[in-house]
C-alpha cells in the first residue's frame, strides 16, 4: 500500500509541477486603479484589491456599491483587515487579527505568463457559520493550487449582523428585501471576476466557485440566485447546500428564515442596540453594533434570508420548477462532521427528547435510524444527525436536483481520509489543506499535527487534481485518476477519498432517507 501511495504521489506531483511557469504580471489595471503584486515562485500573488466601496456609514445594510477610484499604483502585497467577527476566529485558525468594517477586498494568484493566457479561475468563497471567516487563514493560501494550471481568487463578504441584518425599514428602502448582503458582496466580487480577471491571464468564461461550510452553503444559493446568473460556470461544495424549507421556529435541519422571521430578529436586535431606527443604528460605532450581538464565537442568529429577491424563496422548489443556474457541480461531505459541532456525551433519554423537539411528526421515523439504546450509540448519533441534517442530506438532495433537473453533471465525494489525530473519520473542515495543497497549515481543530505523512501528501495531490481538472472542463476525470463516475438518480456513485479511494454507492442511505422523508413532510406542511 505504501509503494502504490508514493507512486500515485510521484504522478500527482508530475502534474502539479507540468504547467508551472514565471508569471510575468507584476503589474495591471483594474477597476478603480492599477495595481502591483508580488512574484514567487512564478505565481503572482495580488492581495487585498479593493472590489466595492467601504460599505460604512450610510453605506451600511446597502448592496456593496462601486468601488473608490484611487490614482498612482497601489500595492497588493497584503491581506485586507477582515470583516468584523470574534477576534477568537482568526486566532483559532492562526490568520492576523485585523477586522474591519471596511473590508471588502479580494485576492488572485496567477501563474499565467501574459493576460491572453486564459487560464480557468477559481473563486474561494470561505466558511464560518455566516458570523467568521476571512480570507488570510494560511490554509487559503492560493499559490500552492495556482502552481496547477489555475488562477485562484479569494473574496471577502460582511459577516454576522453586518452582512445578514434584515429590518422593515432596510426591506422598504431597497424596494426588494433585506438581509443578504453577505451574498451581495460575493456576487459584487465574481462581477469583479468577470469584468478584471482576464487581465490576470484568466478565462471569464470559466469561472468556478468553490467554497466550505458556509461557503459551500453561498455556493448553492449562488446557483439559485438570479442576481449571480451567468458569473460562473461550475461549482464546488464542500460540506455546503442548502435545501431545506424556511425556518419558521426551531425545526430540524432548517436554517434560512423567511423574510418576515428574519425582520423580527432585525427589530429585536435594534431594540437591544437602543436605537429607534435604522439611521441611528448606522451612526453607531460598528465595535458598539457588534458588541450588542453577543452569543460568542458563532452563535449570532443572523443567516441568510429567504428575502425573494437573492434568495427567491426555498431552494428545492426552485430547482423542482428549473430556477436555478444550471452548471456541472462537484460536492461532498466529510466522514465525521458531526464531532465538531457536538462535543462530550449524549444520554439516550435527551437525544430522544431532542429529536422529539426538533422534528416533530416524523421523529420517530428519524429515531429508527439512529441507534441510541446506549450513552455510545446516543453520543454517535447526536453527532450523525448533525452532520446528515446540516451537510449530507443537503449534498445528496442538491445532486439528486441536479441530475434530475439539470444539464450539468453532478459529481459526489465522500471525505473519509483518517489521520492518528482522527480514527475514526473526518471532521469538518478536514479537506481544506488537501484540497488547496496547504498540509500544515491550517491551524484550526481539525489541522494535522506534524508534518504530513505520505498518504497525506497522496490524498492531497489526488483531490487537488480531480479539483483543477473539473475547474478546467466540468469533469473531475483525467489521466492516472481512478474514474469518477456522476451521480445519477438510478446510479448514485460517489468517490469516496478514504485509504482506497474509488467510486462505490452513496453512504449512510438509511440516514438520508429518513431524514429526506422528514423534509418532505415539512414542504408539504408550509
Amino acid at each position: 500500500m505504501r509503494k502504490a501511495l508514493l507512486a500515485l504521489l510521484c504522478v500527482m506531483a508530475g502534474l502539479g509541477t507540468a504547467s508551472s511557469s514565471y508569471a510575468q504580471i507584476p503589474e495591471t489595471a483594474v477597476t478603480g486603479g492599477r495595481v502591483s503584486g508580488v512574484v514567487t515562485n512564478g505565481i503572482a500573488a495580488f492581495k487585498g484589491i479593493p472590489f466595492a466601496a467601504p460599505p460604512v456609514g450610510a453605506l451600511r445594510w446597502k448592496a456593496p456599491q462601486p468601488v473608490t477610484v484611487w490614482t498612482g499604483v497601489k500595492a497588493a502585497d497584503a491581506f485586507a483587515a477582515s470583516c468584523i467577527q470574534d477576534t477568537a476566529f482568526p486566532k483559532l485558525f492562526g490568520a492576523p487579527d485585523a477586522i474591519s468594517e471596511d473590508c471588502l477586498y479580494l485576492n488572485v494568484w496567477t501563474p499565467a505568463k501574459s493576460a491572453s493566457d486564459r487560464l480557468p479561475v477559481m473563486v474561494w468563497i470561505y466558511g464560518g457559520a455566516f458570523t467568521g471567516g476571512m480570507t488570510s487563514i494560511p490554509a487559503y493560501d492560493g499559490a500552492p493550487l495556482a502552481e496547477k494550471g489555475v488562477v485562484l481568487v479569494s473574496i471577502s463578504y460582511r459577516l454576522g449582523v453586518f452582512g445578514f441584518l434584515a429590518h422593515p425599514e432596510l426591506t422598504k428602502e431597497s424596494g426588494k428585501g433585506s438581509g443578504n448582503y453577505g451574498l451581495q458582496d460575493q456576487i459584487a466580487g465574481l462581477r469583479w471576476v468577470k469584468d478584471n480577471i482576464a487581465r490576470f491571464g484568466g478565462d471569464p468564461n470559466r469561472v468556478t466557485i468553490f467554497g466550505e461550510s458556509a461557503g459551500g452553503i453561498s455556493v448553492s444559493m449562488l446557483a439559485a440566485s438570479p442576481a449571480a446568473r451567468g458569473l460562473f460556470h461550475r461549482g464546488i461544495s464542500e460540506s455546503g447546500g442548502s435545501f431545506g424549507p424556511a425556518r419558521t421556529s426551531n425545526e430540524g435541519g432548517a436554517t434560512v428564515p423567511s423574510l418576515k422571521v428574519a425582520e423580527t430578529t432585525g427589530q429585536s436586535f435594534l431594540t437591544r442596540l437602543g436605537a429607534a431606527d435604522i439611521a441611528t443604528a448606522r451612526q453607531m460605532p460598528a465595535a458598539a453594533v457588534f458588541k450588542a450581538v453577543g452569543g460568542g464565537l458563532l452563535g449570532t442568529g443572523f443567516w441568510p434570508v429567504f428575502d425573494g429577491d437573492v434568495l427567491p424563496g426555498d431552494q428545492y422548489q426552485l430547482y423542482q420548477a428549473r430556477r436555478f443556474n444550471d452548471t456541472p457541480i462537484l460536492i461532498g461531505t466529510n466522514s465525521d462532521e458531526g464531532i465538531t459541532f457536538v462535543q462530550g456525551a449524549a444520554q439516550p433519554a435527551a437525544f430522544e427528547a431532542s429529536i422529539r423537539a426538533a422534528y416533530g411528526a416524523r421523529a420517530e421515523t428519524i429515531l429508527a435510524a439512529y441507534p441510541h439504546a446506549t450513552v455510545a450509540e446516543a453520543t454517535q448519533s447526536a453527532r450523525n444527525i448533525f452532520r446528515d441534517a446540516t451537510f449530507a442530506w443537503h449534498t445528496w438532495a442538491w445532486a439528486v436536483l441536479q441530475s434530475r433537473h439539470g444539464s450539468g453533471k453532478a459529481y459526489v465525494y465522500y471525505f473519509d481520509h483518517r489521520t492518528p489525530q482522527s480514527p475514526n473519520g473526518a471532521g469538518h473542515a478536514a479537506e481544506i489543506p488537501y484540497v488547496f495543497r496547504t498540509l500544515g497549515k491550517f491551524a484550526g481543530p481539525v489541522g494535522l499535527i506534524g508534518p504530513p505523512r505520505v498518504e497525506d501528501l497522496a490524498m492531497s495531490d489526488l483531490m487537488s487534481s480531480y479539483f483543477v481538472n473539473f475547474a478546467k472542463s466540468g469533469d473531475p476525470n483525467g489521466a492516472g485518476l481512478p474514474p469518477w463516475p456522476a451521480f445519477t438518480e438510478s446510479a448514485q456513485n460517489v468517490m469516496h477519498f478514504d485509504a482506497k479511494p474509488g467510486a462505490r454507492p452513496a453512504p449512510n442511505m438509511t440516514q438520508i432517507k429518513a431524514l429526506d422523508d422528514y423534509f418532505a413532510w415539512r414542504r408539504s406542511a408550509k
